[in-house]
C-alpha cells in the first residue's frame, strides 16, 4: 500500500479550522508544496478540482511533472461540486452530474486513479451535514438516479468512482453502502474506506474492530483506498463524538490497516482532515500502526 496525504495542501486540508481558501486547488500546488509532501515521506498527494473544464493539455502536462518531479504520486481527485447529487432542485442536481462527469475525463487525463463520489446531503448548508430526509427512501433514490449517469462516463472513460460516505448523508452505514452498490450496478463504483465517518453510537465507538469488520466484509470487494483518520468521545450528556490527530484517538488502526493490506494491498491510503503542521507527526504515528500491523509501505516507483 502507499501512505499519502488528503488535501495537505489543498482546500480540504484541515476542514473547518484551514482557512485555505476554496480556490486553493491543484492548479496552484507548487514545487515547494510538493516537495513538502515527499519530504515527510508520503507518496501521494490527491489533487482538488474546482473546475474541470478549464485545465489545457499543457496545464495537465505541467501537474503531471510537477508531481513526478517531486515523487509524489497523483492520488484521486475531489471536485468541490457540494452535496447536488441529492438537491431536489433538478437544474442543481443536473448541473452537478454534468460536473462529476467532467471529473471523469480530466481525472483520466491527469492520470489519477480514481475521482470522488460525494453522496451529498439535502442540508443547503453543507455536503456533510444532517437533513430529516437524507435517510429517506426518496433521496437515496435520487442519488442512485444521479451515479447511474454518471457511471456511463466513468465507464467509457475507465475511470473509478469512488464512494465515501457518512452516518449524516444518504449512504449511512456499510449495509446501506452495500444496497448503494447493488442498486448502480457499474463496475466502475467503488468505495474508499473512511470509518470515522460512519460512527453513530457509543457501542460503535468503544467496540472499533467488530465495527469496523462489518465493512470490511460488506463492502471488502469494493474497496480500492481508504482515508486515515481518528476520533474521540466527548464527555457530554449528548452523544458526541470529534475527530482526533492520529496518535491520540480510539480507532484500532493497526486492525484497519491489517484488514486494508489484506484487502487491497496496492491501496492509497491518505492521512486526511488536519491542519497543515499536522502531516509531520500524523505521518510518524502512521508508521508506529504500520509496524505493528506488520506493513511495509511501497514507495514511488521511479
Amino acid at each position: 500500500m502507499f501512505l499519502g496525504a488528503a488535501s495537505m495542501i489543498g482546500t480540504t486540508g484541515a476542514g473547518s479550522k484551514s482557512k485555505i481558501p476554496h480556490e486553493f486547488d491543484v492548479l496552484t500546488y507548487t514545487n515547494e508544496d510538493l516537495k513538502e509532501v515527499s519530504d515527510i515521506g508520503y507518496t501521494v498527494h490527491n489533487v482538488v478540482v474546482s473546475n474541470p473544464n478549464i485545465y489545457s493539455d499543457e496545464t495537465i502536462k505541467e501537474i503531471k511533472s510537477r508531481f513526478h518531479e517531486n515523487s509524489v504520486l497523483i492520488g484521486n481527485s475531489r471536485g468541490t461540486y457540494g452535496g447536488g447529487l441529492v438537491n431536489p432542485n433538478e437544474n442543481v442536481r443536473k448541473n452537478t452530474i454534468s460536473f462529476v462527469k467532467d471529473m471523469c475525463i480530466l481525472s483520466t487525463k491527469l492520470g489519477c486513479p480514481s475521482t470522488y463520489l460525494r453522496p451529498g446531503s439535502v442540508n443547503e448548508k453543507g455536503a456533510w451535514l444532517p437533513h430529516p430526509e437524507n435517510h429517506t427512501d426518496k433521496v437515496f433514490d435520487r442519488l442512485v438516479n444521479s451515479t447511474k449517469e454518471i457511471c456511463k462516463v466513468a465507464e467509457s472513460e475507465g475511470m473509478y468512482l469512488i464512494l465515501e460516505g457518512g452516518y449524516v448523508s444518504p449512504v449511512y452505514s456499510a449495509k446501506k453502502v452495500k444496497d448503494f452498490f447493488d442498486a448502480v450496478g457499474s463496475k466502475s463504483l467503488k468505495f474508499n474506506q473512511d470509518p470515522v465517518n460512519f460512527l453513530s453510537s457509543l457501542k460503535e465507538a468503544y467496540n472499533t474492530r467488530d465495527f469496523l469488520e462489518e465493512f470490511f466484509i460488506l463492502l471488502g470487494e469494493y474497496t480500492i483506498s481508504a482515508d486515515l483518520k481518528d476520533f474521540k468521545v466527548i464527555d457530554s450528556l449528548l452523544f458526541q463524538l470529534e475527530e482526533e490527530y492520529l496518535g491520540y484517538g480510539m480507532m484500532d488502526q493497526v486492525y484497519f490497516l491489517k484488514r486494508m493490506q489484506e484487502i487491497c494491498p496496492d491501496a492509497q491510503i491518505l492521512v486526511e482532515h488536519i491542519p497543515r503542521e499536522k502531516f509531520k507527526p500524523s505521518y510518524d504515528a502512521a508508521l508506529k500502526y504500520s509496524e505493528k500491523a506488520g506493513i511495509k509501505w511501497q514507495i514511488y516507483p521511479n
